[in-house]
């Protein structure tokens, strides 16, 4: 190894996270040490999840004495942060810092931060989640905008006050953003001031404009040209669209790219009233992709009739085209109408009927599906799509009458062993189908449930069942949440069946927070024995 140049080894380190160079190569001897520090990788921190003790040890002999060469750095945990920074001013020392991301970030922690982000000279990236809930989205959005060089923001929140409208003053909160992606939910009433104040933008993506119930209206900016306005994806949850049509009228003139989700509105499944838009005020338009899901009353045109509108040569020859799905036993006036063309299918929500299919369903093109999400009081055996391609795989609504042959089925929609990601949105789930799941899907290493199943504090059977054995072996999974709160008894479970477990996410009751640190400790130091043990 000596004789390597260093060449080979910077090329080696491109490969490796940041913690496992400096664990690996930088105490072996001056050498390393100095390849370590002069690395071009010590120049962005994404340490993966750790220990407190190692991320201080880490802290010390990587990220404080590079603080100054440091241009990207990710934060996952509140732990982190505060190590990184023990006081607000100390951001101060990353003066090269360009992309600053930060996970689970405290609202009192942001608020404090903010006023030293205005002073970073290179800083054109900022991406925050927030843990609380927000108080004022017009103190948000005006610090955010005030940030001199920022470039691209994503911010994730949830807020307190949905109805409180931006009264923004131009001359302040003008912004050189160009790519805002906001995930939380943003009041549709304000959403003309927010863009009078991007002129800049290019990319706009927004997963909740909700309406209002203020009978007061705020006062609108006179709108603005939006002459690199590109590319816009909008979740919009039961807001008319005739009010939507204003702001297409108003900004979406260069847009080239539409992405919408709409829920529960009937007058945004109008053929002739999109045609009429995008061929008199959006006229560079290249990809409209459209998700609609809203009930119709029994008494209006049916379903079908509506969405055969769609069907029109001017969608023909633009080659747009539309498929839908009836939801569970709902019926035909119910419905969620979606574009087929392959360029959105990143994420796909697959509705099983339990009754035979209402109607026929157009073949789409689901290759580049990654993330399925199925939602079904039961699957069935009348499925018409697989998606090669899915690595997540979300499961919601499935009967509690579980069995081999759902699996079975699930196998013919998704191919499970490439699954590397399972969410299950459901309660009351059998233990058996969990093992029985995971046991097809053996490459699992994140796992998301709602909560744990009721049987598992019997151990003792569970550790008899062959099929279990094999995957408390096999199985791959680091990363575990659960959503509900979890007791002292069920901690065993999750010791023995997730032998690689790294990260727990979940709720314990106060007074058994003590029972369960001593017993995680305790497993923990049992296994270190047994790996001395069996270490030659």
């Amino acid at each position: 190894m000596e004789d390597f140049p260093n060449e080979i080894f910077y090329e080696i380190f491109e490969y490796l996270d940041l913690y496992d160079i400096y664990k690996g190569f930088y105490n072996l001897n001056t050498r390393f040490r100095d390849l370590t520090i002069h690395a071009n990788v010590l120049t962005k921190i994404n340490p993966s999840i750790m220990s407190n003790s190692n991320f201080k040890d880490y802290y010390q002999n990587i990220v404080k004495p590079n603080q100054k060469q440091i241009n990207f750095l990710r934060l996952i945990n509140p732990f982190a942060i505060n190590i990184i920074f023990p006081s607000p001013r100390t951001i101060l020392n990353f003066n090269s810092l360009e992309t600053l991301i930060l996970d689970n970030l405290h609202n009192k922690k942001f608020d404090e931060f903010f006023d030293h982000f205005m002073h970073l000279p290179n800083l054109h990236s900022l991406n925050i989640s927030l843990t609380e809930g927000i108080k004022s989205l017009y103190i948000l959005f005006c610090q955010i905008f005030r940030l001199p060089k920022l470039k691209y923001c994503k911010i994730e929140y949830y807020s307190e006050n949905n109805e409180e409208p931006l009264y923004i003053d131009l001359n302040y909160n003008c912004s050189s953003i160009e790519h805002l992606i906001i995930n939380g939910p943003f009041p549709f009433n304000t959403f003309n001031n927010l863009l009078c104040c991007l002129p800049k933008l290019k990319h706009l993506s927004m997963n909740s404009i909700v309406g209002s119930q203020m009978i007061s209206e705020i006062q609108e900016l006179s709108p603005i040209e939006l002459k690199y306005f590109k590319h816009i994806s909008l979740k919009i949850d039961y807001i008319h669209f005739g009010k939507f049509e204003k702001i297409i009228k108003d900004f979406f003139h260069h847009v080239q790219t539409l992405h919408l989700t709409i829920i529960g509105d009937k007058s945004s499944l109008d053929a002739k009233q999109y045609q009429e838009l995008i061929t008199s005020y959006m006229p560079y338009l290249r990809i409209f992709d459209i998700n609609h899901e809203y009930s119709i009353g029994k008494n209006d045109l049916t379903y079908h009739d509506i969405i055969n509108q769609f069907n029109s040569s001017f969608w023909i020859e633009n080659k747009w085209f539309f498929t839908h799905q009836h939801r569970r036993t709902l019926g035909p006036h119910t419905g969620i109408f979606y574009s087929t063309a392959p360029y959105r299918r990143k994420y796909y929500t697959y509705y099983l009927t339990l009754n035979n299919e209402v109607c026929s369903h157009i073949q789409e093109n689901v290759n580049s599906v990654k993330h399925l999400h199925i939602v079904s009081q039961g699957i069935q055996n009348n499925v018409l799509n697989y998606f090669p391609n899915v690595n997540q795989l979300s499961i919601r609504y499935i009967s509690k009458k579980q069995n081999e042959s759902t699996i079975a089925i699930l196998q013919r929609i998704v191919p499970l062993k490439q699954l590397t990601t399972l969410f299950i949105k459901y309660t009351d789930l059998p233990v058996e189908y969990l093992i029985k799941l995971l046991y097809f899907a053996p490459n699992v290493h994140t796992l998301n449930l709602i909560e744990l199943p009721s049987s598992v504090t019997d151990l003792k059977l569970i550790k008899e069942n062959e099929t279990s054995k094999c995957v408390s072996n096999m199985n791959k999974i680091e990363n575990l949440t659960i959503r509900r709160w979890i007791t002292f008894y069920e901690i065993p479970f999750i010791l023995h069946f997730f032998p690689k477990l790294k990260y727990l996410k979940t709720q314990i009751l106060t007074h058994e927070t003590r029972k369960i640190i001593r017993l995680l400790l305790s497993e923990t130091r049992n296994r270190i024995r047994n790996l001395l043990k069996t270490t030659p």
